[in-house]
């Protein structure tokens, strides 16, 4: 084996302390002899959420001698209170022990800058890898049995049981419930998200009238009693009177008969869909991506895809799926649908010519209708939201409003939406007549979607495990407004030209997969536009000169970057192949004296 790189270990602190940990503060000298995996995570990020089930199997299967340590640094101000952490931990079944970082303390240590991003240690306690993104637990079951291999017979792996302890489960009839539906019989029918089920509650919104599902992990068609799912979302009625379920975690959409209590599978493999996979065709054929929430619109299901950053469609008579709106590259661009970005679409809700969306991590309200030229096409429009790093609890004119993370939408029926603010811990309001932001209620513990109901609008209290129900008030209520911006710390570089190195090193046994042309891309924007001078667009090297327009002071630059990598063995004729892929959004100050090169890490070590 080629030997590695390798550098010391920095120390992990973090003010939030330790979860799921029995009370007790860990150290890697408590950790020394295992093989110790970072994650740095946010729990507002779905990539985050789809490396903690890559994860699951390596955890179950190297349970003696990995330990993985959740590293929590928080994007969003409400991530940093540290309740909200707990909650997330439970709600996202985490199994391994959390540090809860608010200050970002060991995500600055370790120089990490982006979501997710995975720092493997080795049982000396040297930092051995880092991957970015998703998409590698195949390189890490390699260097894990490296590793184990290795120290082994050096004699300083120490197997035995990891530091984890379960925290005590809490009974409540929902458990961070995720999105609602009022049927036509007055009943609600909610997506008991972390207890795996739908449960359809009386008319009061407590009592509870049965449950659909095995509460176990799966993708299990079959009755009410024998169906499973995994993390459900968003639920919305189809013409037939069944109802549709963006089953996100297990990458699929499902329906559910309301008479017979059966559940089948509309779309999706249960496979993530990948870079390079199909985005259209017949619909259990095609790899689906975290689908959140879903919709009836212009004679088809909408599908917020936040696992991909778009917008896909199912249309139930020809039995197909397609992408509709959304490039995969993340971000707040208006326009004709097939070029705009989005940020983790996470809730809908269509109106006759609108379809309006909860886009989460641009703190964003959108909508899309149809194309102005009369096309057979859609356009793409915000109405608050400027981009990935700007939030807060702001009314006014919608311009200058602005939300914290919201994951829900509802249509009301003046015309305006309500907006299921989460992060805020609000119910806000947009009226297109008036062009007006307004708060309708406060004290909402992370609403993540609300339901009309005769006079009421009932919400979704995730983090309180209930429906509330809310008179609609004639009035908004008057909230003091507050601004953030993220706060991750501006790197300093220097004016003129700065170079960018995105780091990939095929990892061991594999090789860069060159067989139809160029196995990588790059792709580099700037927010605003105007901080490049040069070096902005597509290309499929992986290092680039930027050149920073004189006179700019400050901005973020945008990268995306994907390798494709194969199992490099010459007698195998097909060999199986991964794509490693991550976006980072990097604030960046322009001063005298800060840095002319740029090196973002996807996979290996930066030299």
């Amino acid at each position: 084996m080629a030997p590695r790189a390798r550098v010391r270990a920095p120390e992990l602190i973090g003010q939030g302390g330790w979860l799921n940990t029995g009370g007790n503060d860990l150290s890697l000298a408590d950790l020394r002899g295992r093989i110790v995996i970072l994650d740095f995570w946010t729990f507002c990020c779905v990539n985050c959420l789809h490396v903690l089930d890559e994860l699951r199997e390596l955890e179950e299967k190297h349970r003696d001698t990995v330990v993985i340590v959740g590293v929590h640094s928080p994007k969003f101000v409400h991530e940093a209170e540290h309740q909200a952490v707990v909650d997330a931990v439970e709600r996202y079944e985490v199994h391994h022990p959390v540090l809860d970082d608010p200050e970002l303390a060991t995500w600055k240590q370790y120089a990490v800058r982006a979501w997710p991003t995975l720092v493997v240690i080795d049982p000396e306690g040297y930092v051995v890898a880092q991957h970015a993104g998703e998409g590698h637990a195949h390189a890490l079951e390699t260097l894990v049995g490296q590793l184990e291999a290795e120290h082994g017979a050096k004699g300083t792996l120490r197997r035995g049981d990891g530091p984890y302890v379960p925290p005590e489960p809490v009974p409540t009839e929902l458990r961070f419930p995720g999105k609602a539906l009022l049927l036509p019989g007055g009943t609600f029918l909610v997506s008991d998200t972390t207890r795996h089920q739908l449960v359809e509650l009386a008319a009061d919104g407590e009592r509870v009238v049965r449950r659909i599902g095995t509460g176990e992990r799966g993708l299990t068609d079959g009755t009410s009693e024998s169906a499973r799912f995994s993390e459900p979302q968003g639920l919305a009625p189809l013409p037939d009177g069944t109802v549709a379920v963006a089953d996100t975690v297990n990458h699929a959409l499902r329906r559910f008969d309301p008479a017979t209590g059966e559940v089948t599978t509309l779309a999706g493999t249960g496979r993530q869909w990948r870079q390079g996979s199909p985005t259209e065709g017949p619909a259990q054929d095609v790899d689906l991506s975290s689908p959140w929430d879903v919709a009836w619109f212009a004679g088809r299901l909408w599908i917020a895809m936040a696992g991909v950053h778009q917008l896909w469609t199912y249309d139930p008579e020809a039995g197909t799926v397609r992408a509709a709106a959304g490039t995969t590259n993340e971000g707040l661009v208006d326009g004709p649908a097939e070029t705009a970005w989005f940020a983790q679409p996470s809730g809908l809700a269509a109106t006759a010519d609108r379809l309006w969306i909860a886009d989460s991590e641009t703190s964003a309200l959108r909508y899309v209708e149809r194309a102005a030229d009369g096309a057979d096409g859609f356009a793409v429009r915000t109405v608050v939201g400027t981009g990935l790093f700007d939030f807060g609890h702001r009314d006014g004119a919608a311009g200058q409003a602005l939300l914290q993370h919201p994951l829900g939408v509802t249509a009301l029926p003046d015309g305006s939406v309500a907006v299921s603010d989460t992060y805020n811990h609000a119910l806000r309001r947009f009226d297109p007549a008036t062009g007006e932001v307004t708060t309708l209620a406060t004290d909402l513990r992370e609403p993540s979607d609300a339901v009309l109901a005769d006079e009421d609008i009932v919400v979704v209290e995730s983090a309180r495990h209930r429906l509330t129900r809310l008179r609609l008030p004639e009035e908004a209520v008057r909230v003091e407004a507050m601004t953030h911006r993220t706060q991750r710390a501006a790197t300093d570089i220097a004016p003129g030209t700065l170079r960018l190195d995105v780091v990939f090193q095929a990892p061991a046994g594999q090789k860069l997969d060159t067989r139809y042309g160029p196995s990588t891309r790059l792709l580099v924007s700037s927010t605003p536009p105007e901080l490049l001078a040069g070096g902005d667009g597509a290309g499929t090297d992986l290092s680039r000169e930027l050149v920073l327009t004189e006179g700019m002071t400050e901005g973020v630059l945008h990268v995306s970057a994907m390798a494709a990598s194969c199992d490099d063995d010459p007698d195998n004729e097909y060999p199986a192949c991964h794509v490693h892929q991550q976006d980072w959004g990097v604030p960046v100050r322009v001063t005298e004296g800060g840095a002319d090169r740029l090196p973002l890490v996807l996979a290996g070590m930066d030299a």
